[in-house]
């Protein structure tokens, strides 16, 4: 579609993702349902777009939902038979991405649920407050899938969060920040650009084109997901005032940090404080993209979203930041020694196809999968060093099940190391691997036994084919043949 049928930029109004609600509860467990379907909806002003959605919706329902809750989650997909333009069946398969899930629930790729089918997946919750995402992880189709919509956030809290000043309730805010590319009757067009990456000329906040949110003169909470299938952010607000960081992947950050940029890959979270007490009613500031490297920029693509400052604070309460956050974390307070275990994993294309030393998921599915890149102990903690030795792509790498600290980065195969970036220094789950970055982590593999996948979260490389597992211990239960999805009609809930 051309730029002159294109919305101007921050014309939109800025809107929340409806917010999922349990059909019922029993004891300490949730239950929702969840139907995959097709959905016409207005994502630009005056089209109808065919999108699928969770419940229909783009983004997907917000989960809230407490620590130490179960939740049970039946997903049904009620897909049609065959993508509008690529042709193949839409099965899939949800990852609640940030879980410490069991294998079965762990949305691995293979473990998938075709059109007609549904799943239970359970949820344990029992780990601290942070900003989970759910999204489809359905093998080789993945990019395809989460760029037509399935994707939403999940958010856990707890008694600690609960009892801080920072923002929260309505001034706890979701972007799930994507990119998109529309023909002209306005529907999605996929292209990879040879299995390299999809970059949409169109910014999407919450399925809104470039929207305008009305902001009070107060402090707000904005939970920040790149759901982008490939496009990195580097994000700035136009004023030079700075965020400040209080929460990464996998929860709150033990102290706040202040940044002027903040550099998110695809399926990072961030949480940041933005403080409109700071400008007069009738001010806008504007949230912006300096692209990073080996992104693939359009007229607009340099802007996010704009924040009209319209009204004084209406209530003072949770309107601060506290000195200390989240303390105690056991993840942060991981220290390598002489005897840690480290591996080695190289992200590298060779052959036409993404890899991880040298393996593709291809590999796994001819061993009948067991081929694994690794085999940790239950309970074992270990030193990842990730090598991108490559200057034409960066890579977000993503290792379910865990948390992780990231110890240090070398550029350029300098040999010389330095601290991770102010904005990670908190517990994480993806890592920005930057173009001749070597990166390295530390990480406790904990709590299940069983197999997990390690993969690039370019979603185009994860399809094409740079995702591999890792078994953590021995006697897990198998993630394909433990739950399997069942046909339709599905038993109540």
């Amino acid at each position: 579609m051309a730029d002159s049928e294109l919305p101007a930029p921050f014309t939109v109004p800025f809107v929340v993702p409806p917010v999922a609600a349990p059909v019922r509860s029993a004891g300490t467990t949730d239950y929702y349902l969840l139907t995959m379907r097709e959905q016409a909806v207005q994502i630009l002003p005056g089209y109808q777009t065919r999108i699928w959605g969770y419940e229909g919706s783009f983004p997907g329902p917000t989960f809230d939902v407490q620590q130490g809750r179960d939740v049970v989650v039946r997903q049904v997909n009620r897909l049609p038979s065959a993508h509008p333009t690529l042709g193949y069946t839409p099965y899939t398969s949800v990852h609640l991405h940030g879980s410490a899930s069991l294998p079965q629930y762990d949305g691995y790729a293979n473990d998938v649920t075709y059109p007609g089918s549904w799943k239970d997946y359970r949820y344990p919750n029992h780990q601290g407050c942070r900003t989970l995402w759910y999204h489809d992880h359905g093998v080789h189709h993945t990019a395809s899938n989460v760029y037509m919509g399935l994707a939403g956030m999940y958010r856990i809290h707890d008694p600690i969060e609960r009892s801080l000043p920072i923002p929260q309730g309505y001034y706890d805010v979701p972007l799930v920040i994507t990119d998109a590319m529309f023909d002209s009757e306005g529907q999605l067009l996929f292209d990879d650009d040879d299995e390299s990456g999809l970059f949409g000329d169109v910014i999407l906040v919450n399925g809104r084109p470039w929207p305008v949110m009305k902001v009070e003169r107060r402090k707000y909470r904005f939970r920040i997901l790149n759901a982008s299938v490939s496009r990195t952010y580097r994000l700035q607000l136009d004023s030079g005032e700075p965020f400040v960081v209080i929460g990464t992947d996998a929860g709150l950050t033990a102290v706040p940090q202040p940044v002027t940029t903040l550099l998110q890959g695809n399926a990072e979270r961030y949480e940041v404080v933005i403080d409109f007490a700071k400008y007069k009613i009738g001010t806008r500031v504007t949230l912006r993209n300096l692209s990073p490297r080996n992104n693939v920029d359009y007229t607009h693509t340099d802007k996010v979203m704009a924040f009209d400052v319209v009204s004084k604070a209406s209530t003072p309460s949770k309107n601060s930041i506290p000195k200390t956050i989240y303390p105690g974390n056991a993840i942060m307070a991981l220290t390598p020694t002489a005897t840690t275990p480290t591996r080695t994993l190289a992200l590298v294309r060779q052959g036409g196809e993404w890899t991880i030393n040298g393996e593709t998921w291809a590999d796994v599915e001819a061993s009948g999968f067991t081929r694994a890149l690794a085999n940790p102990e239950l309970g074992g903690v270990e030193i990842w060093e990730i090598h991108n030795d490559s200057g034409g792509w960066h890579h977000p790498l993503h290792i379910h099940l865990v948390d992780f600290k990231i110890l240090d980065r070398e550029f350029d195969r300098s040999g010389v190391r330095v601290a991770p970036r102010a904005h990670e220094r908190g517990p994480k789950d993806v890592v920005h691997v930057g173009e001749n970055e070597r990166v390295r982590l530390i990480t406790q593999f904990t709590p299940h036994p069983g197999t997990y996948m390690v993969h690039c979260h370019n979603l185009v490389h994860e399809d094409h084919d740079m995702m591999g597992q890792f078994t953590v211990g021995s006697g897990g239960y198998d993630p394909i043949t433990t739950a399997p999805a069942r046909p339709l009609p599905a038993p109540d809930l």
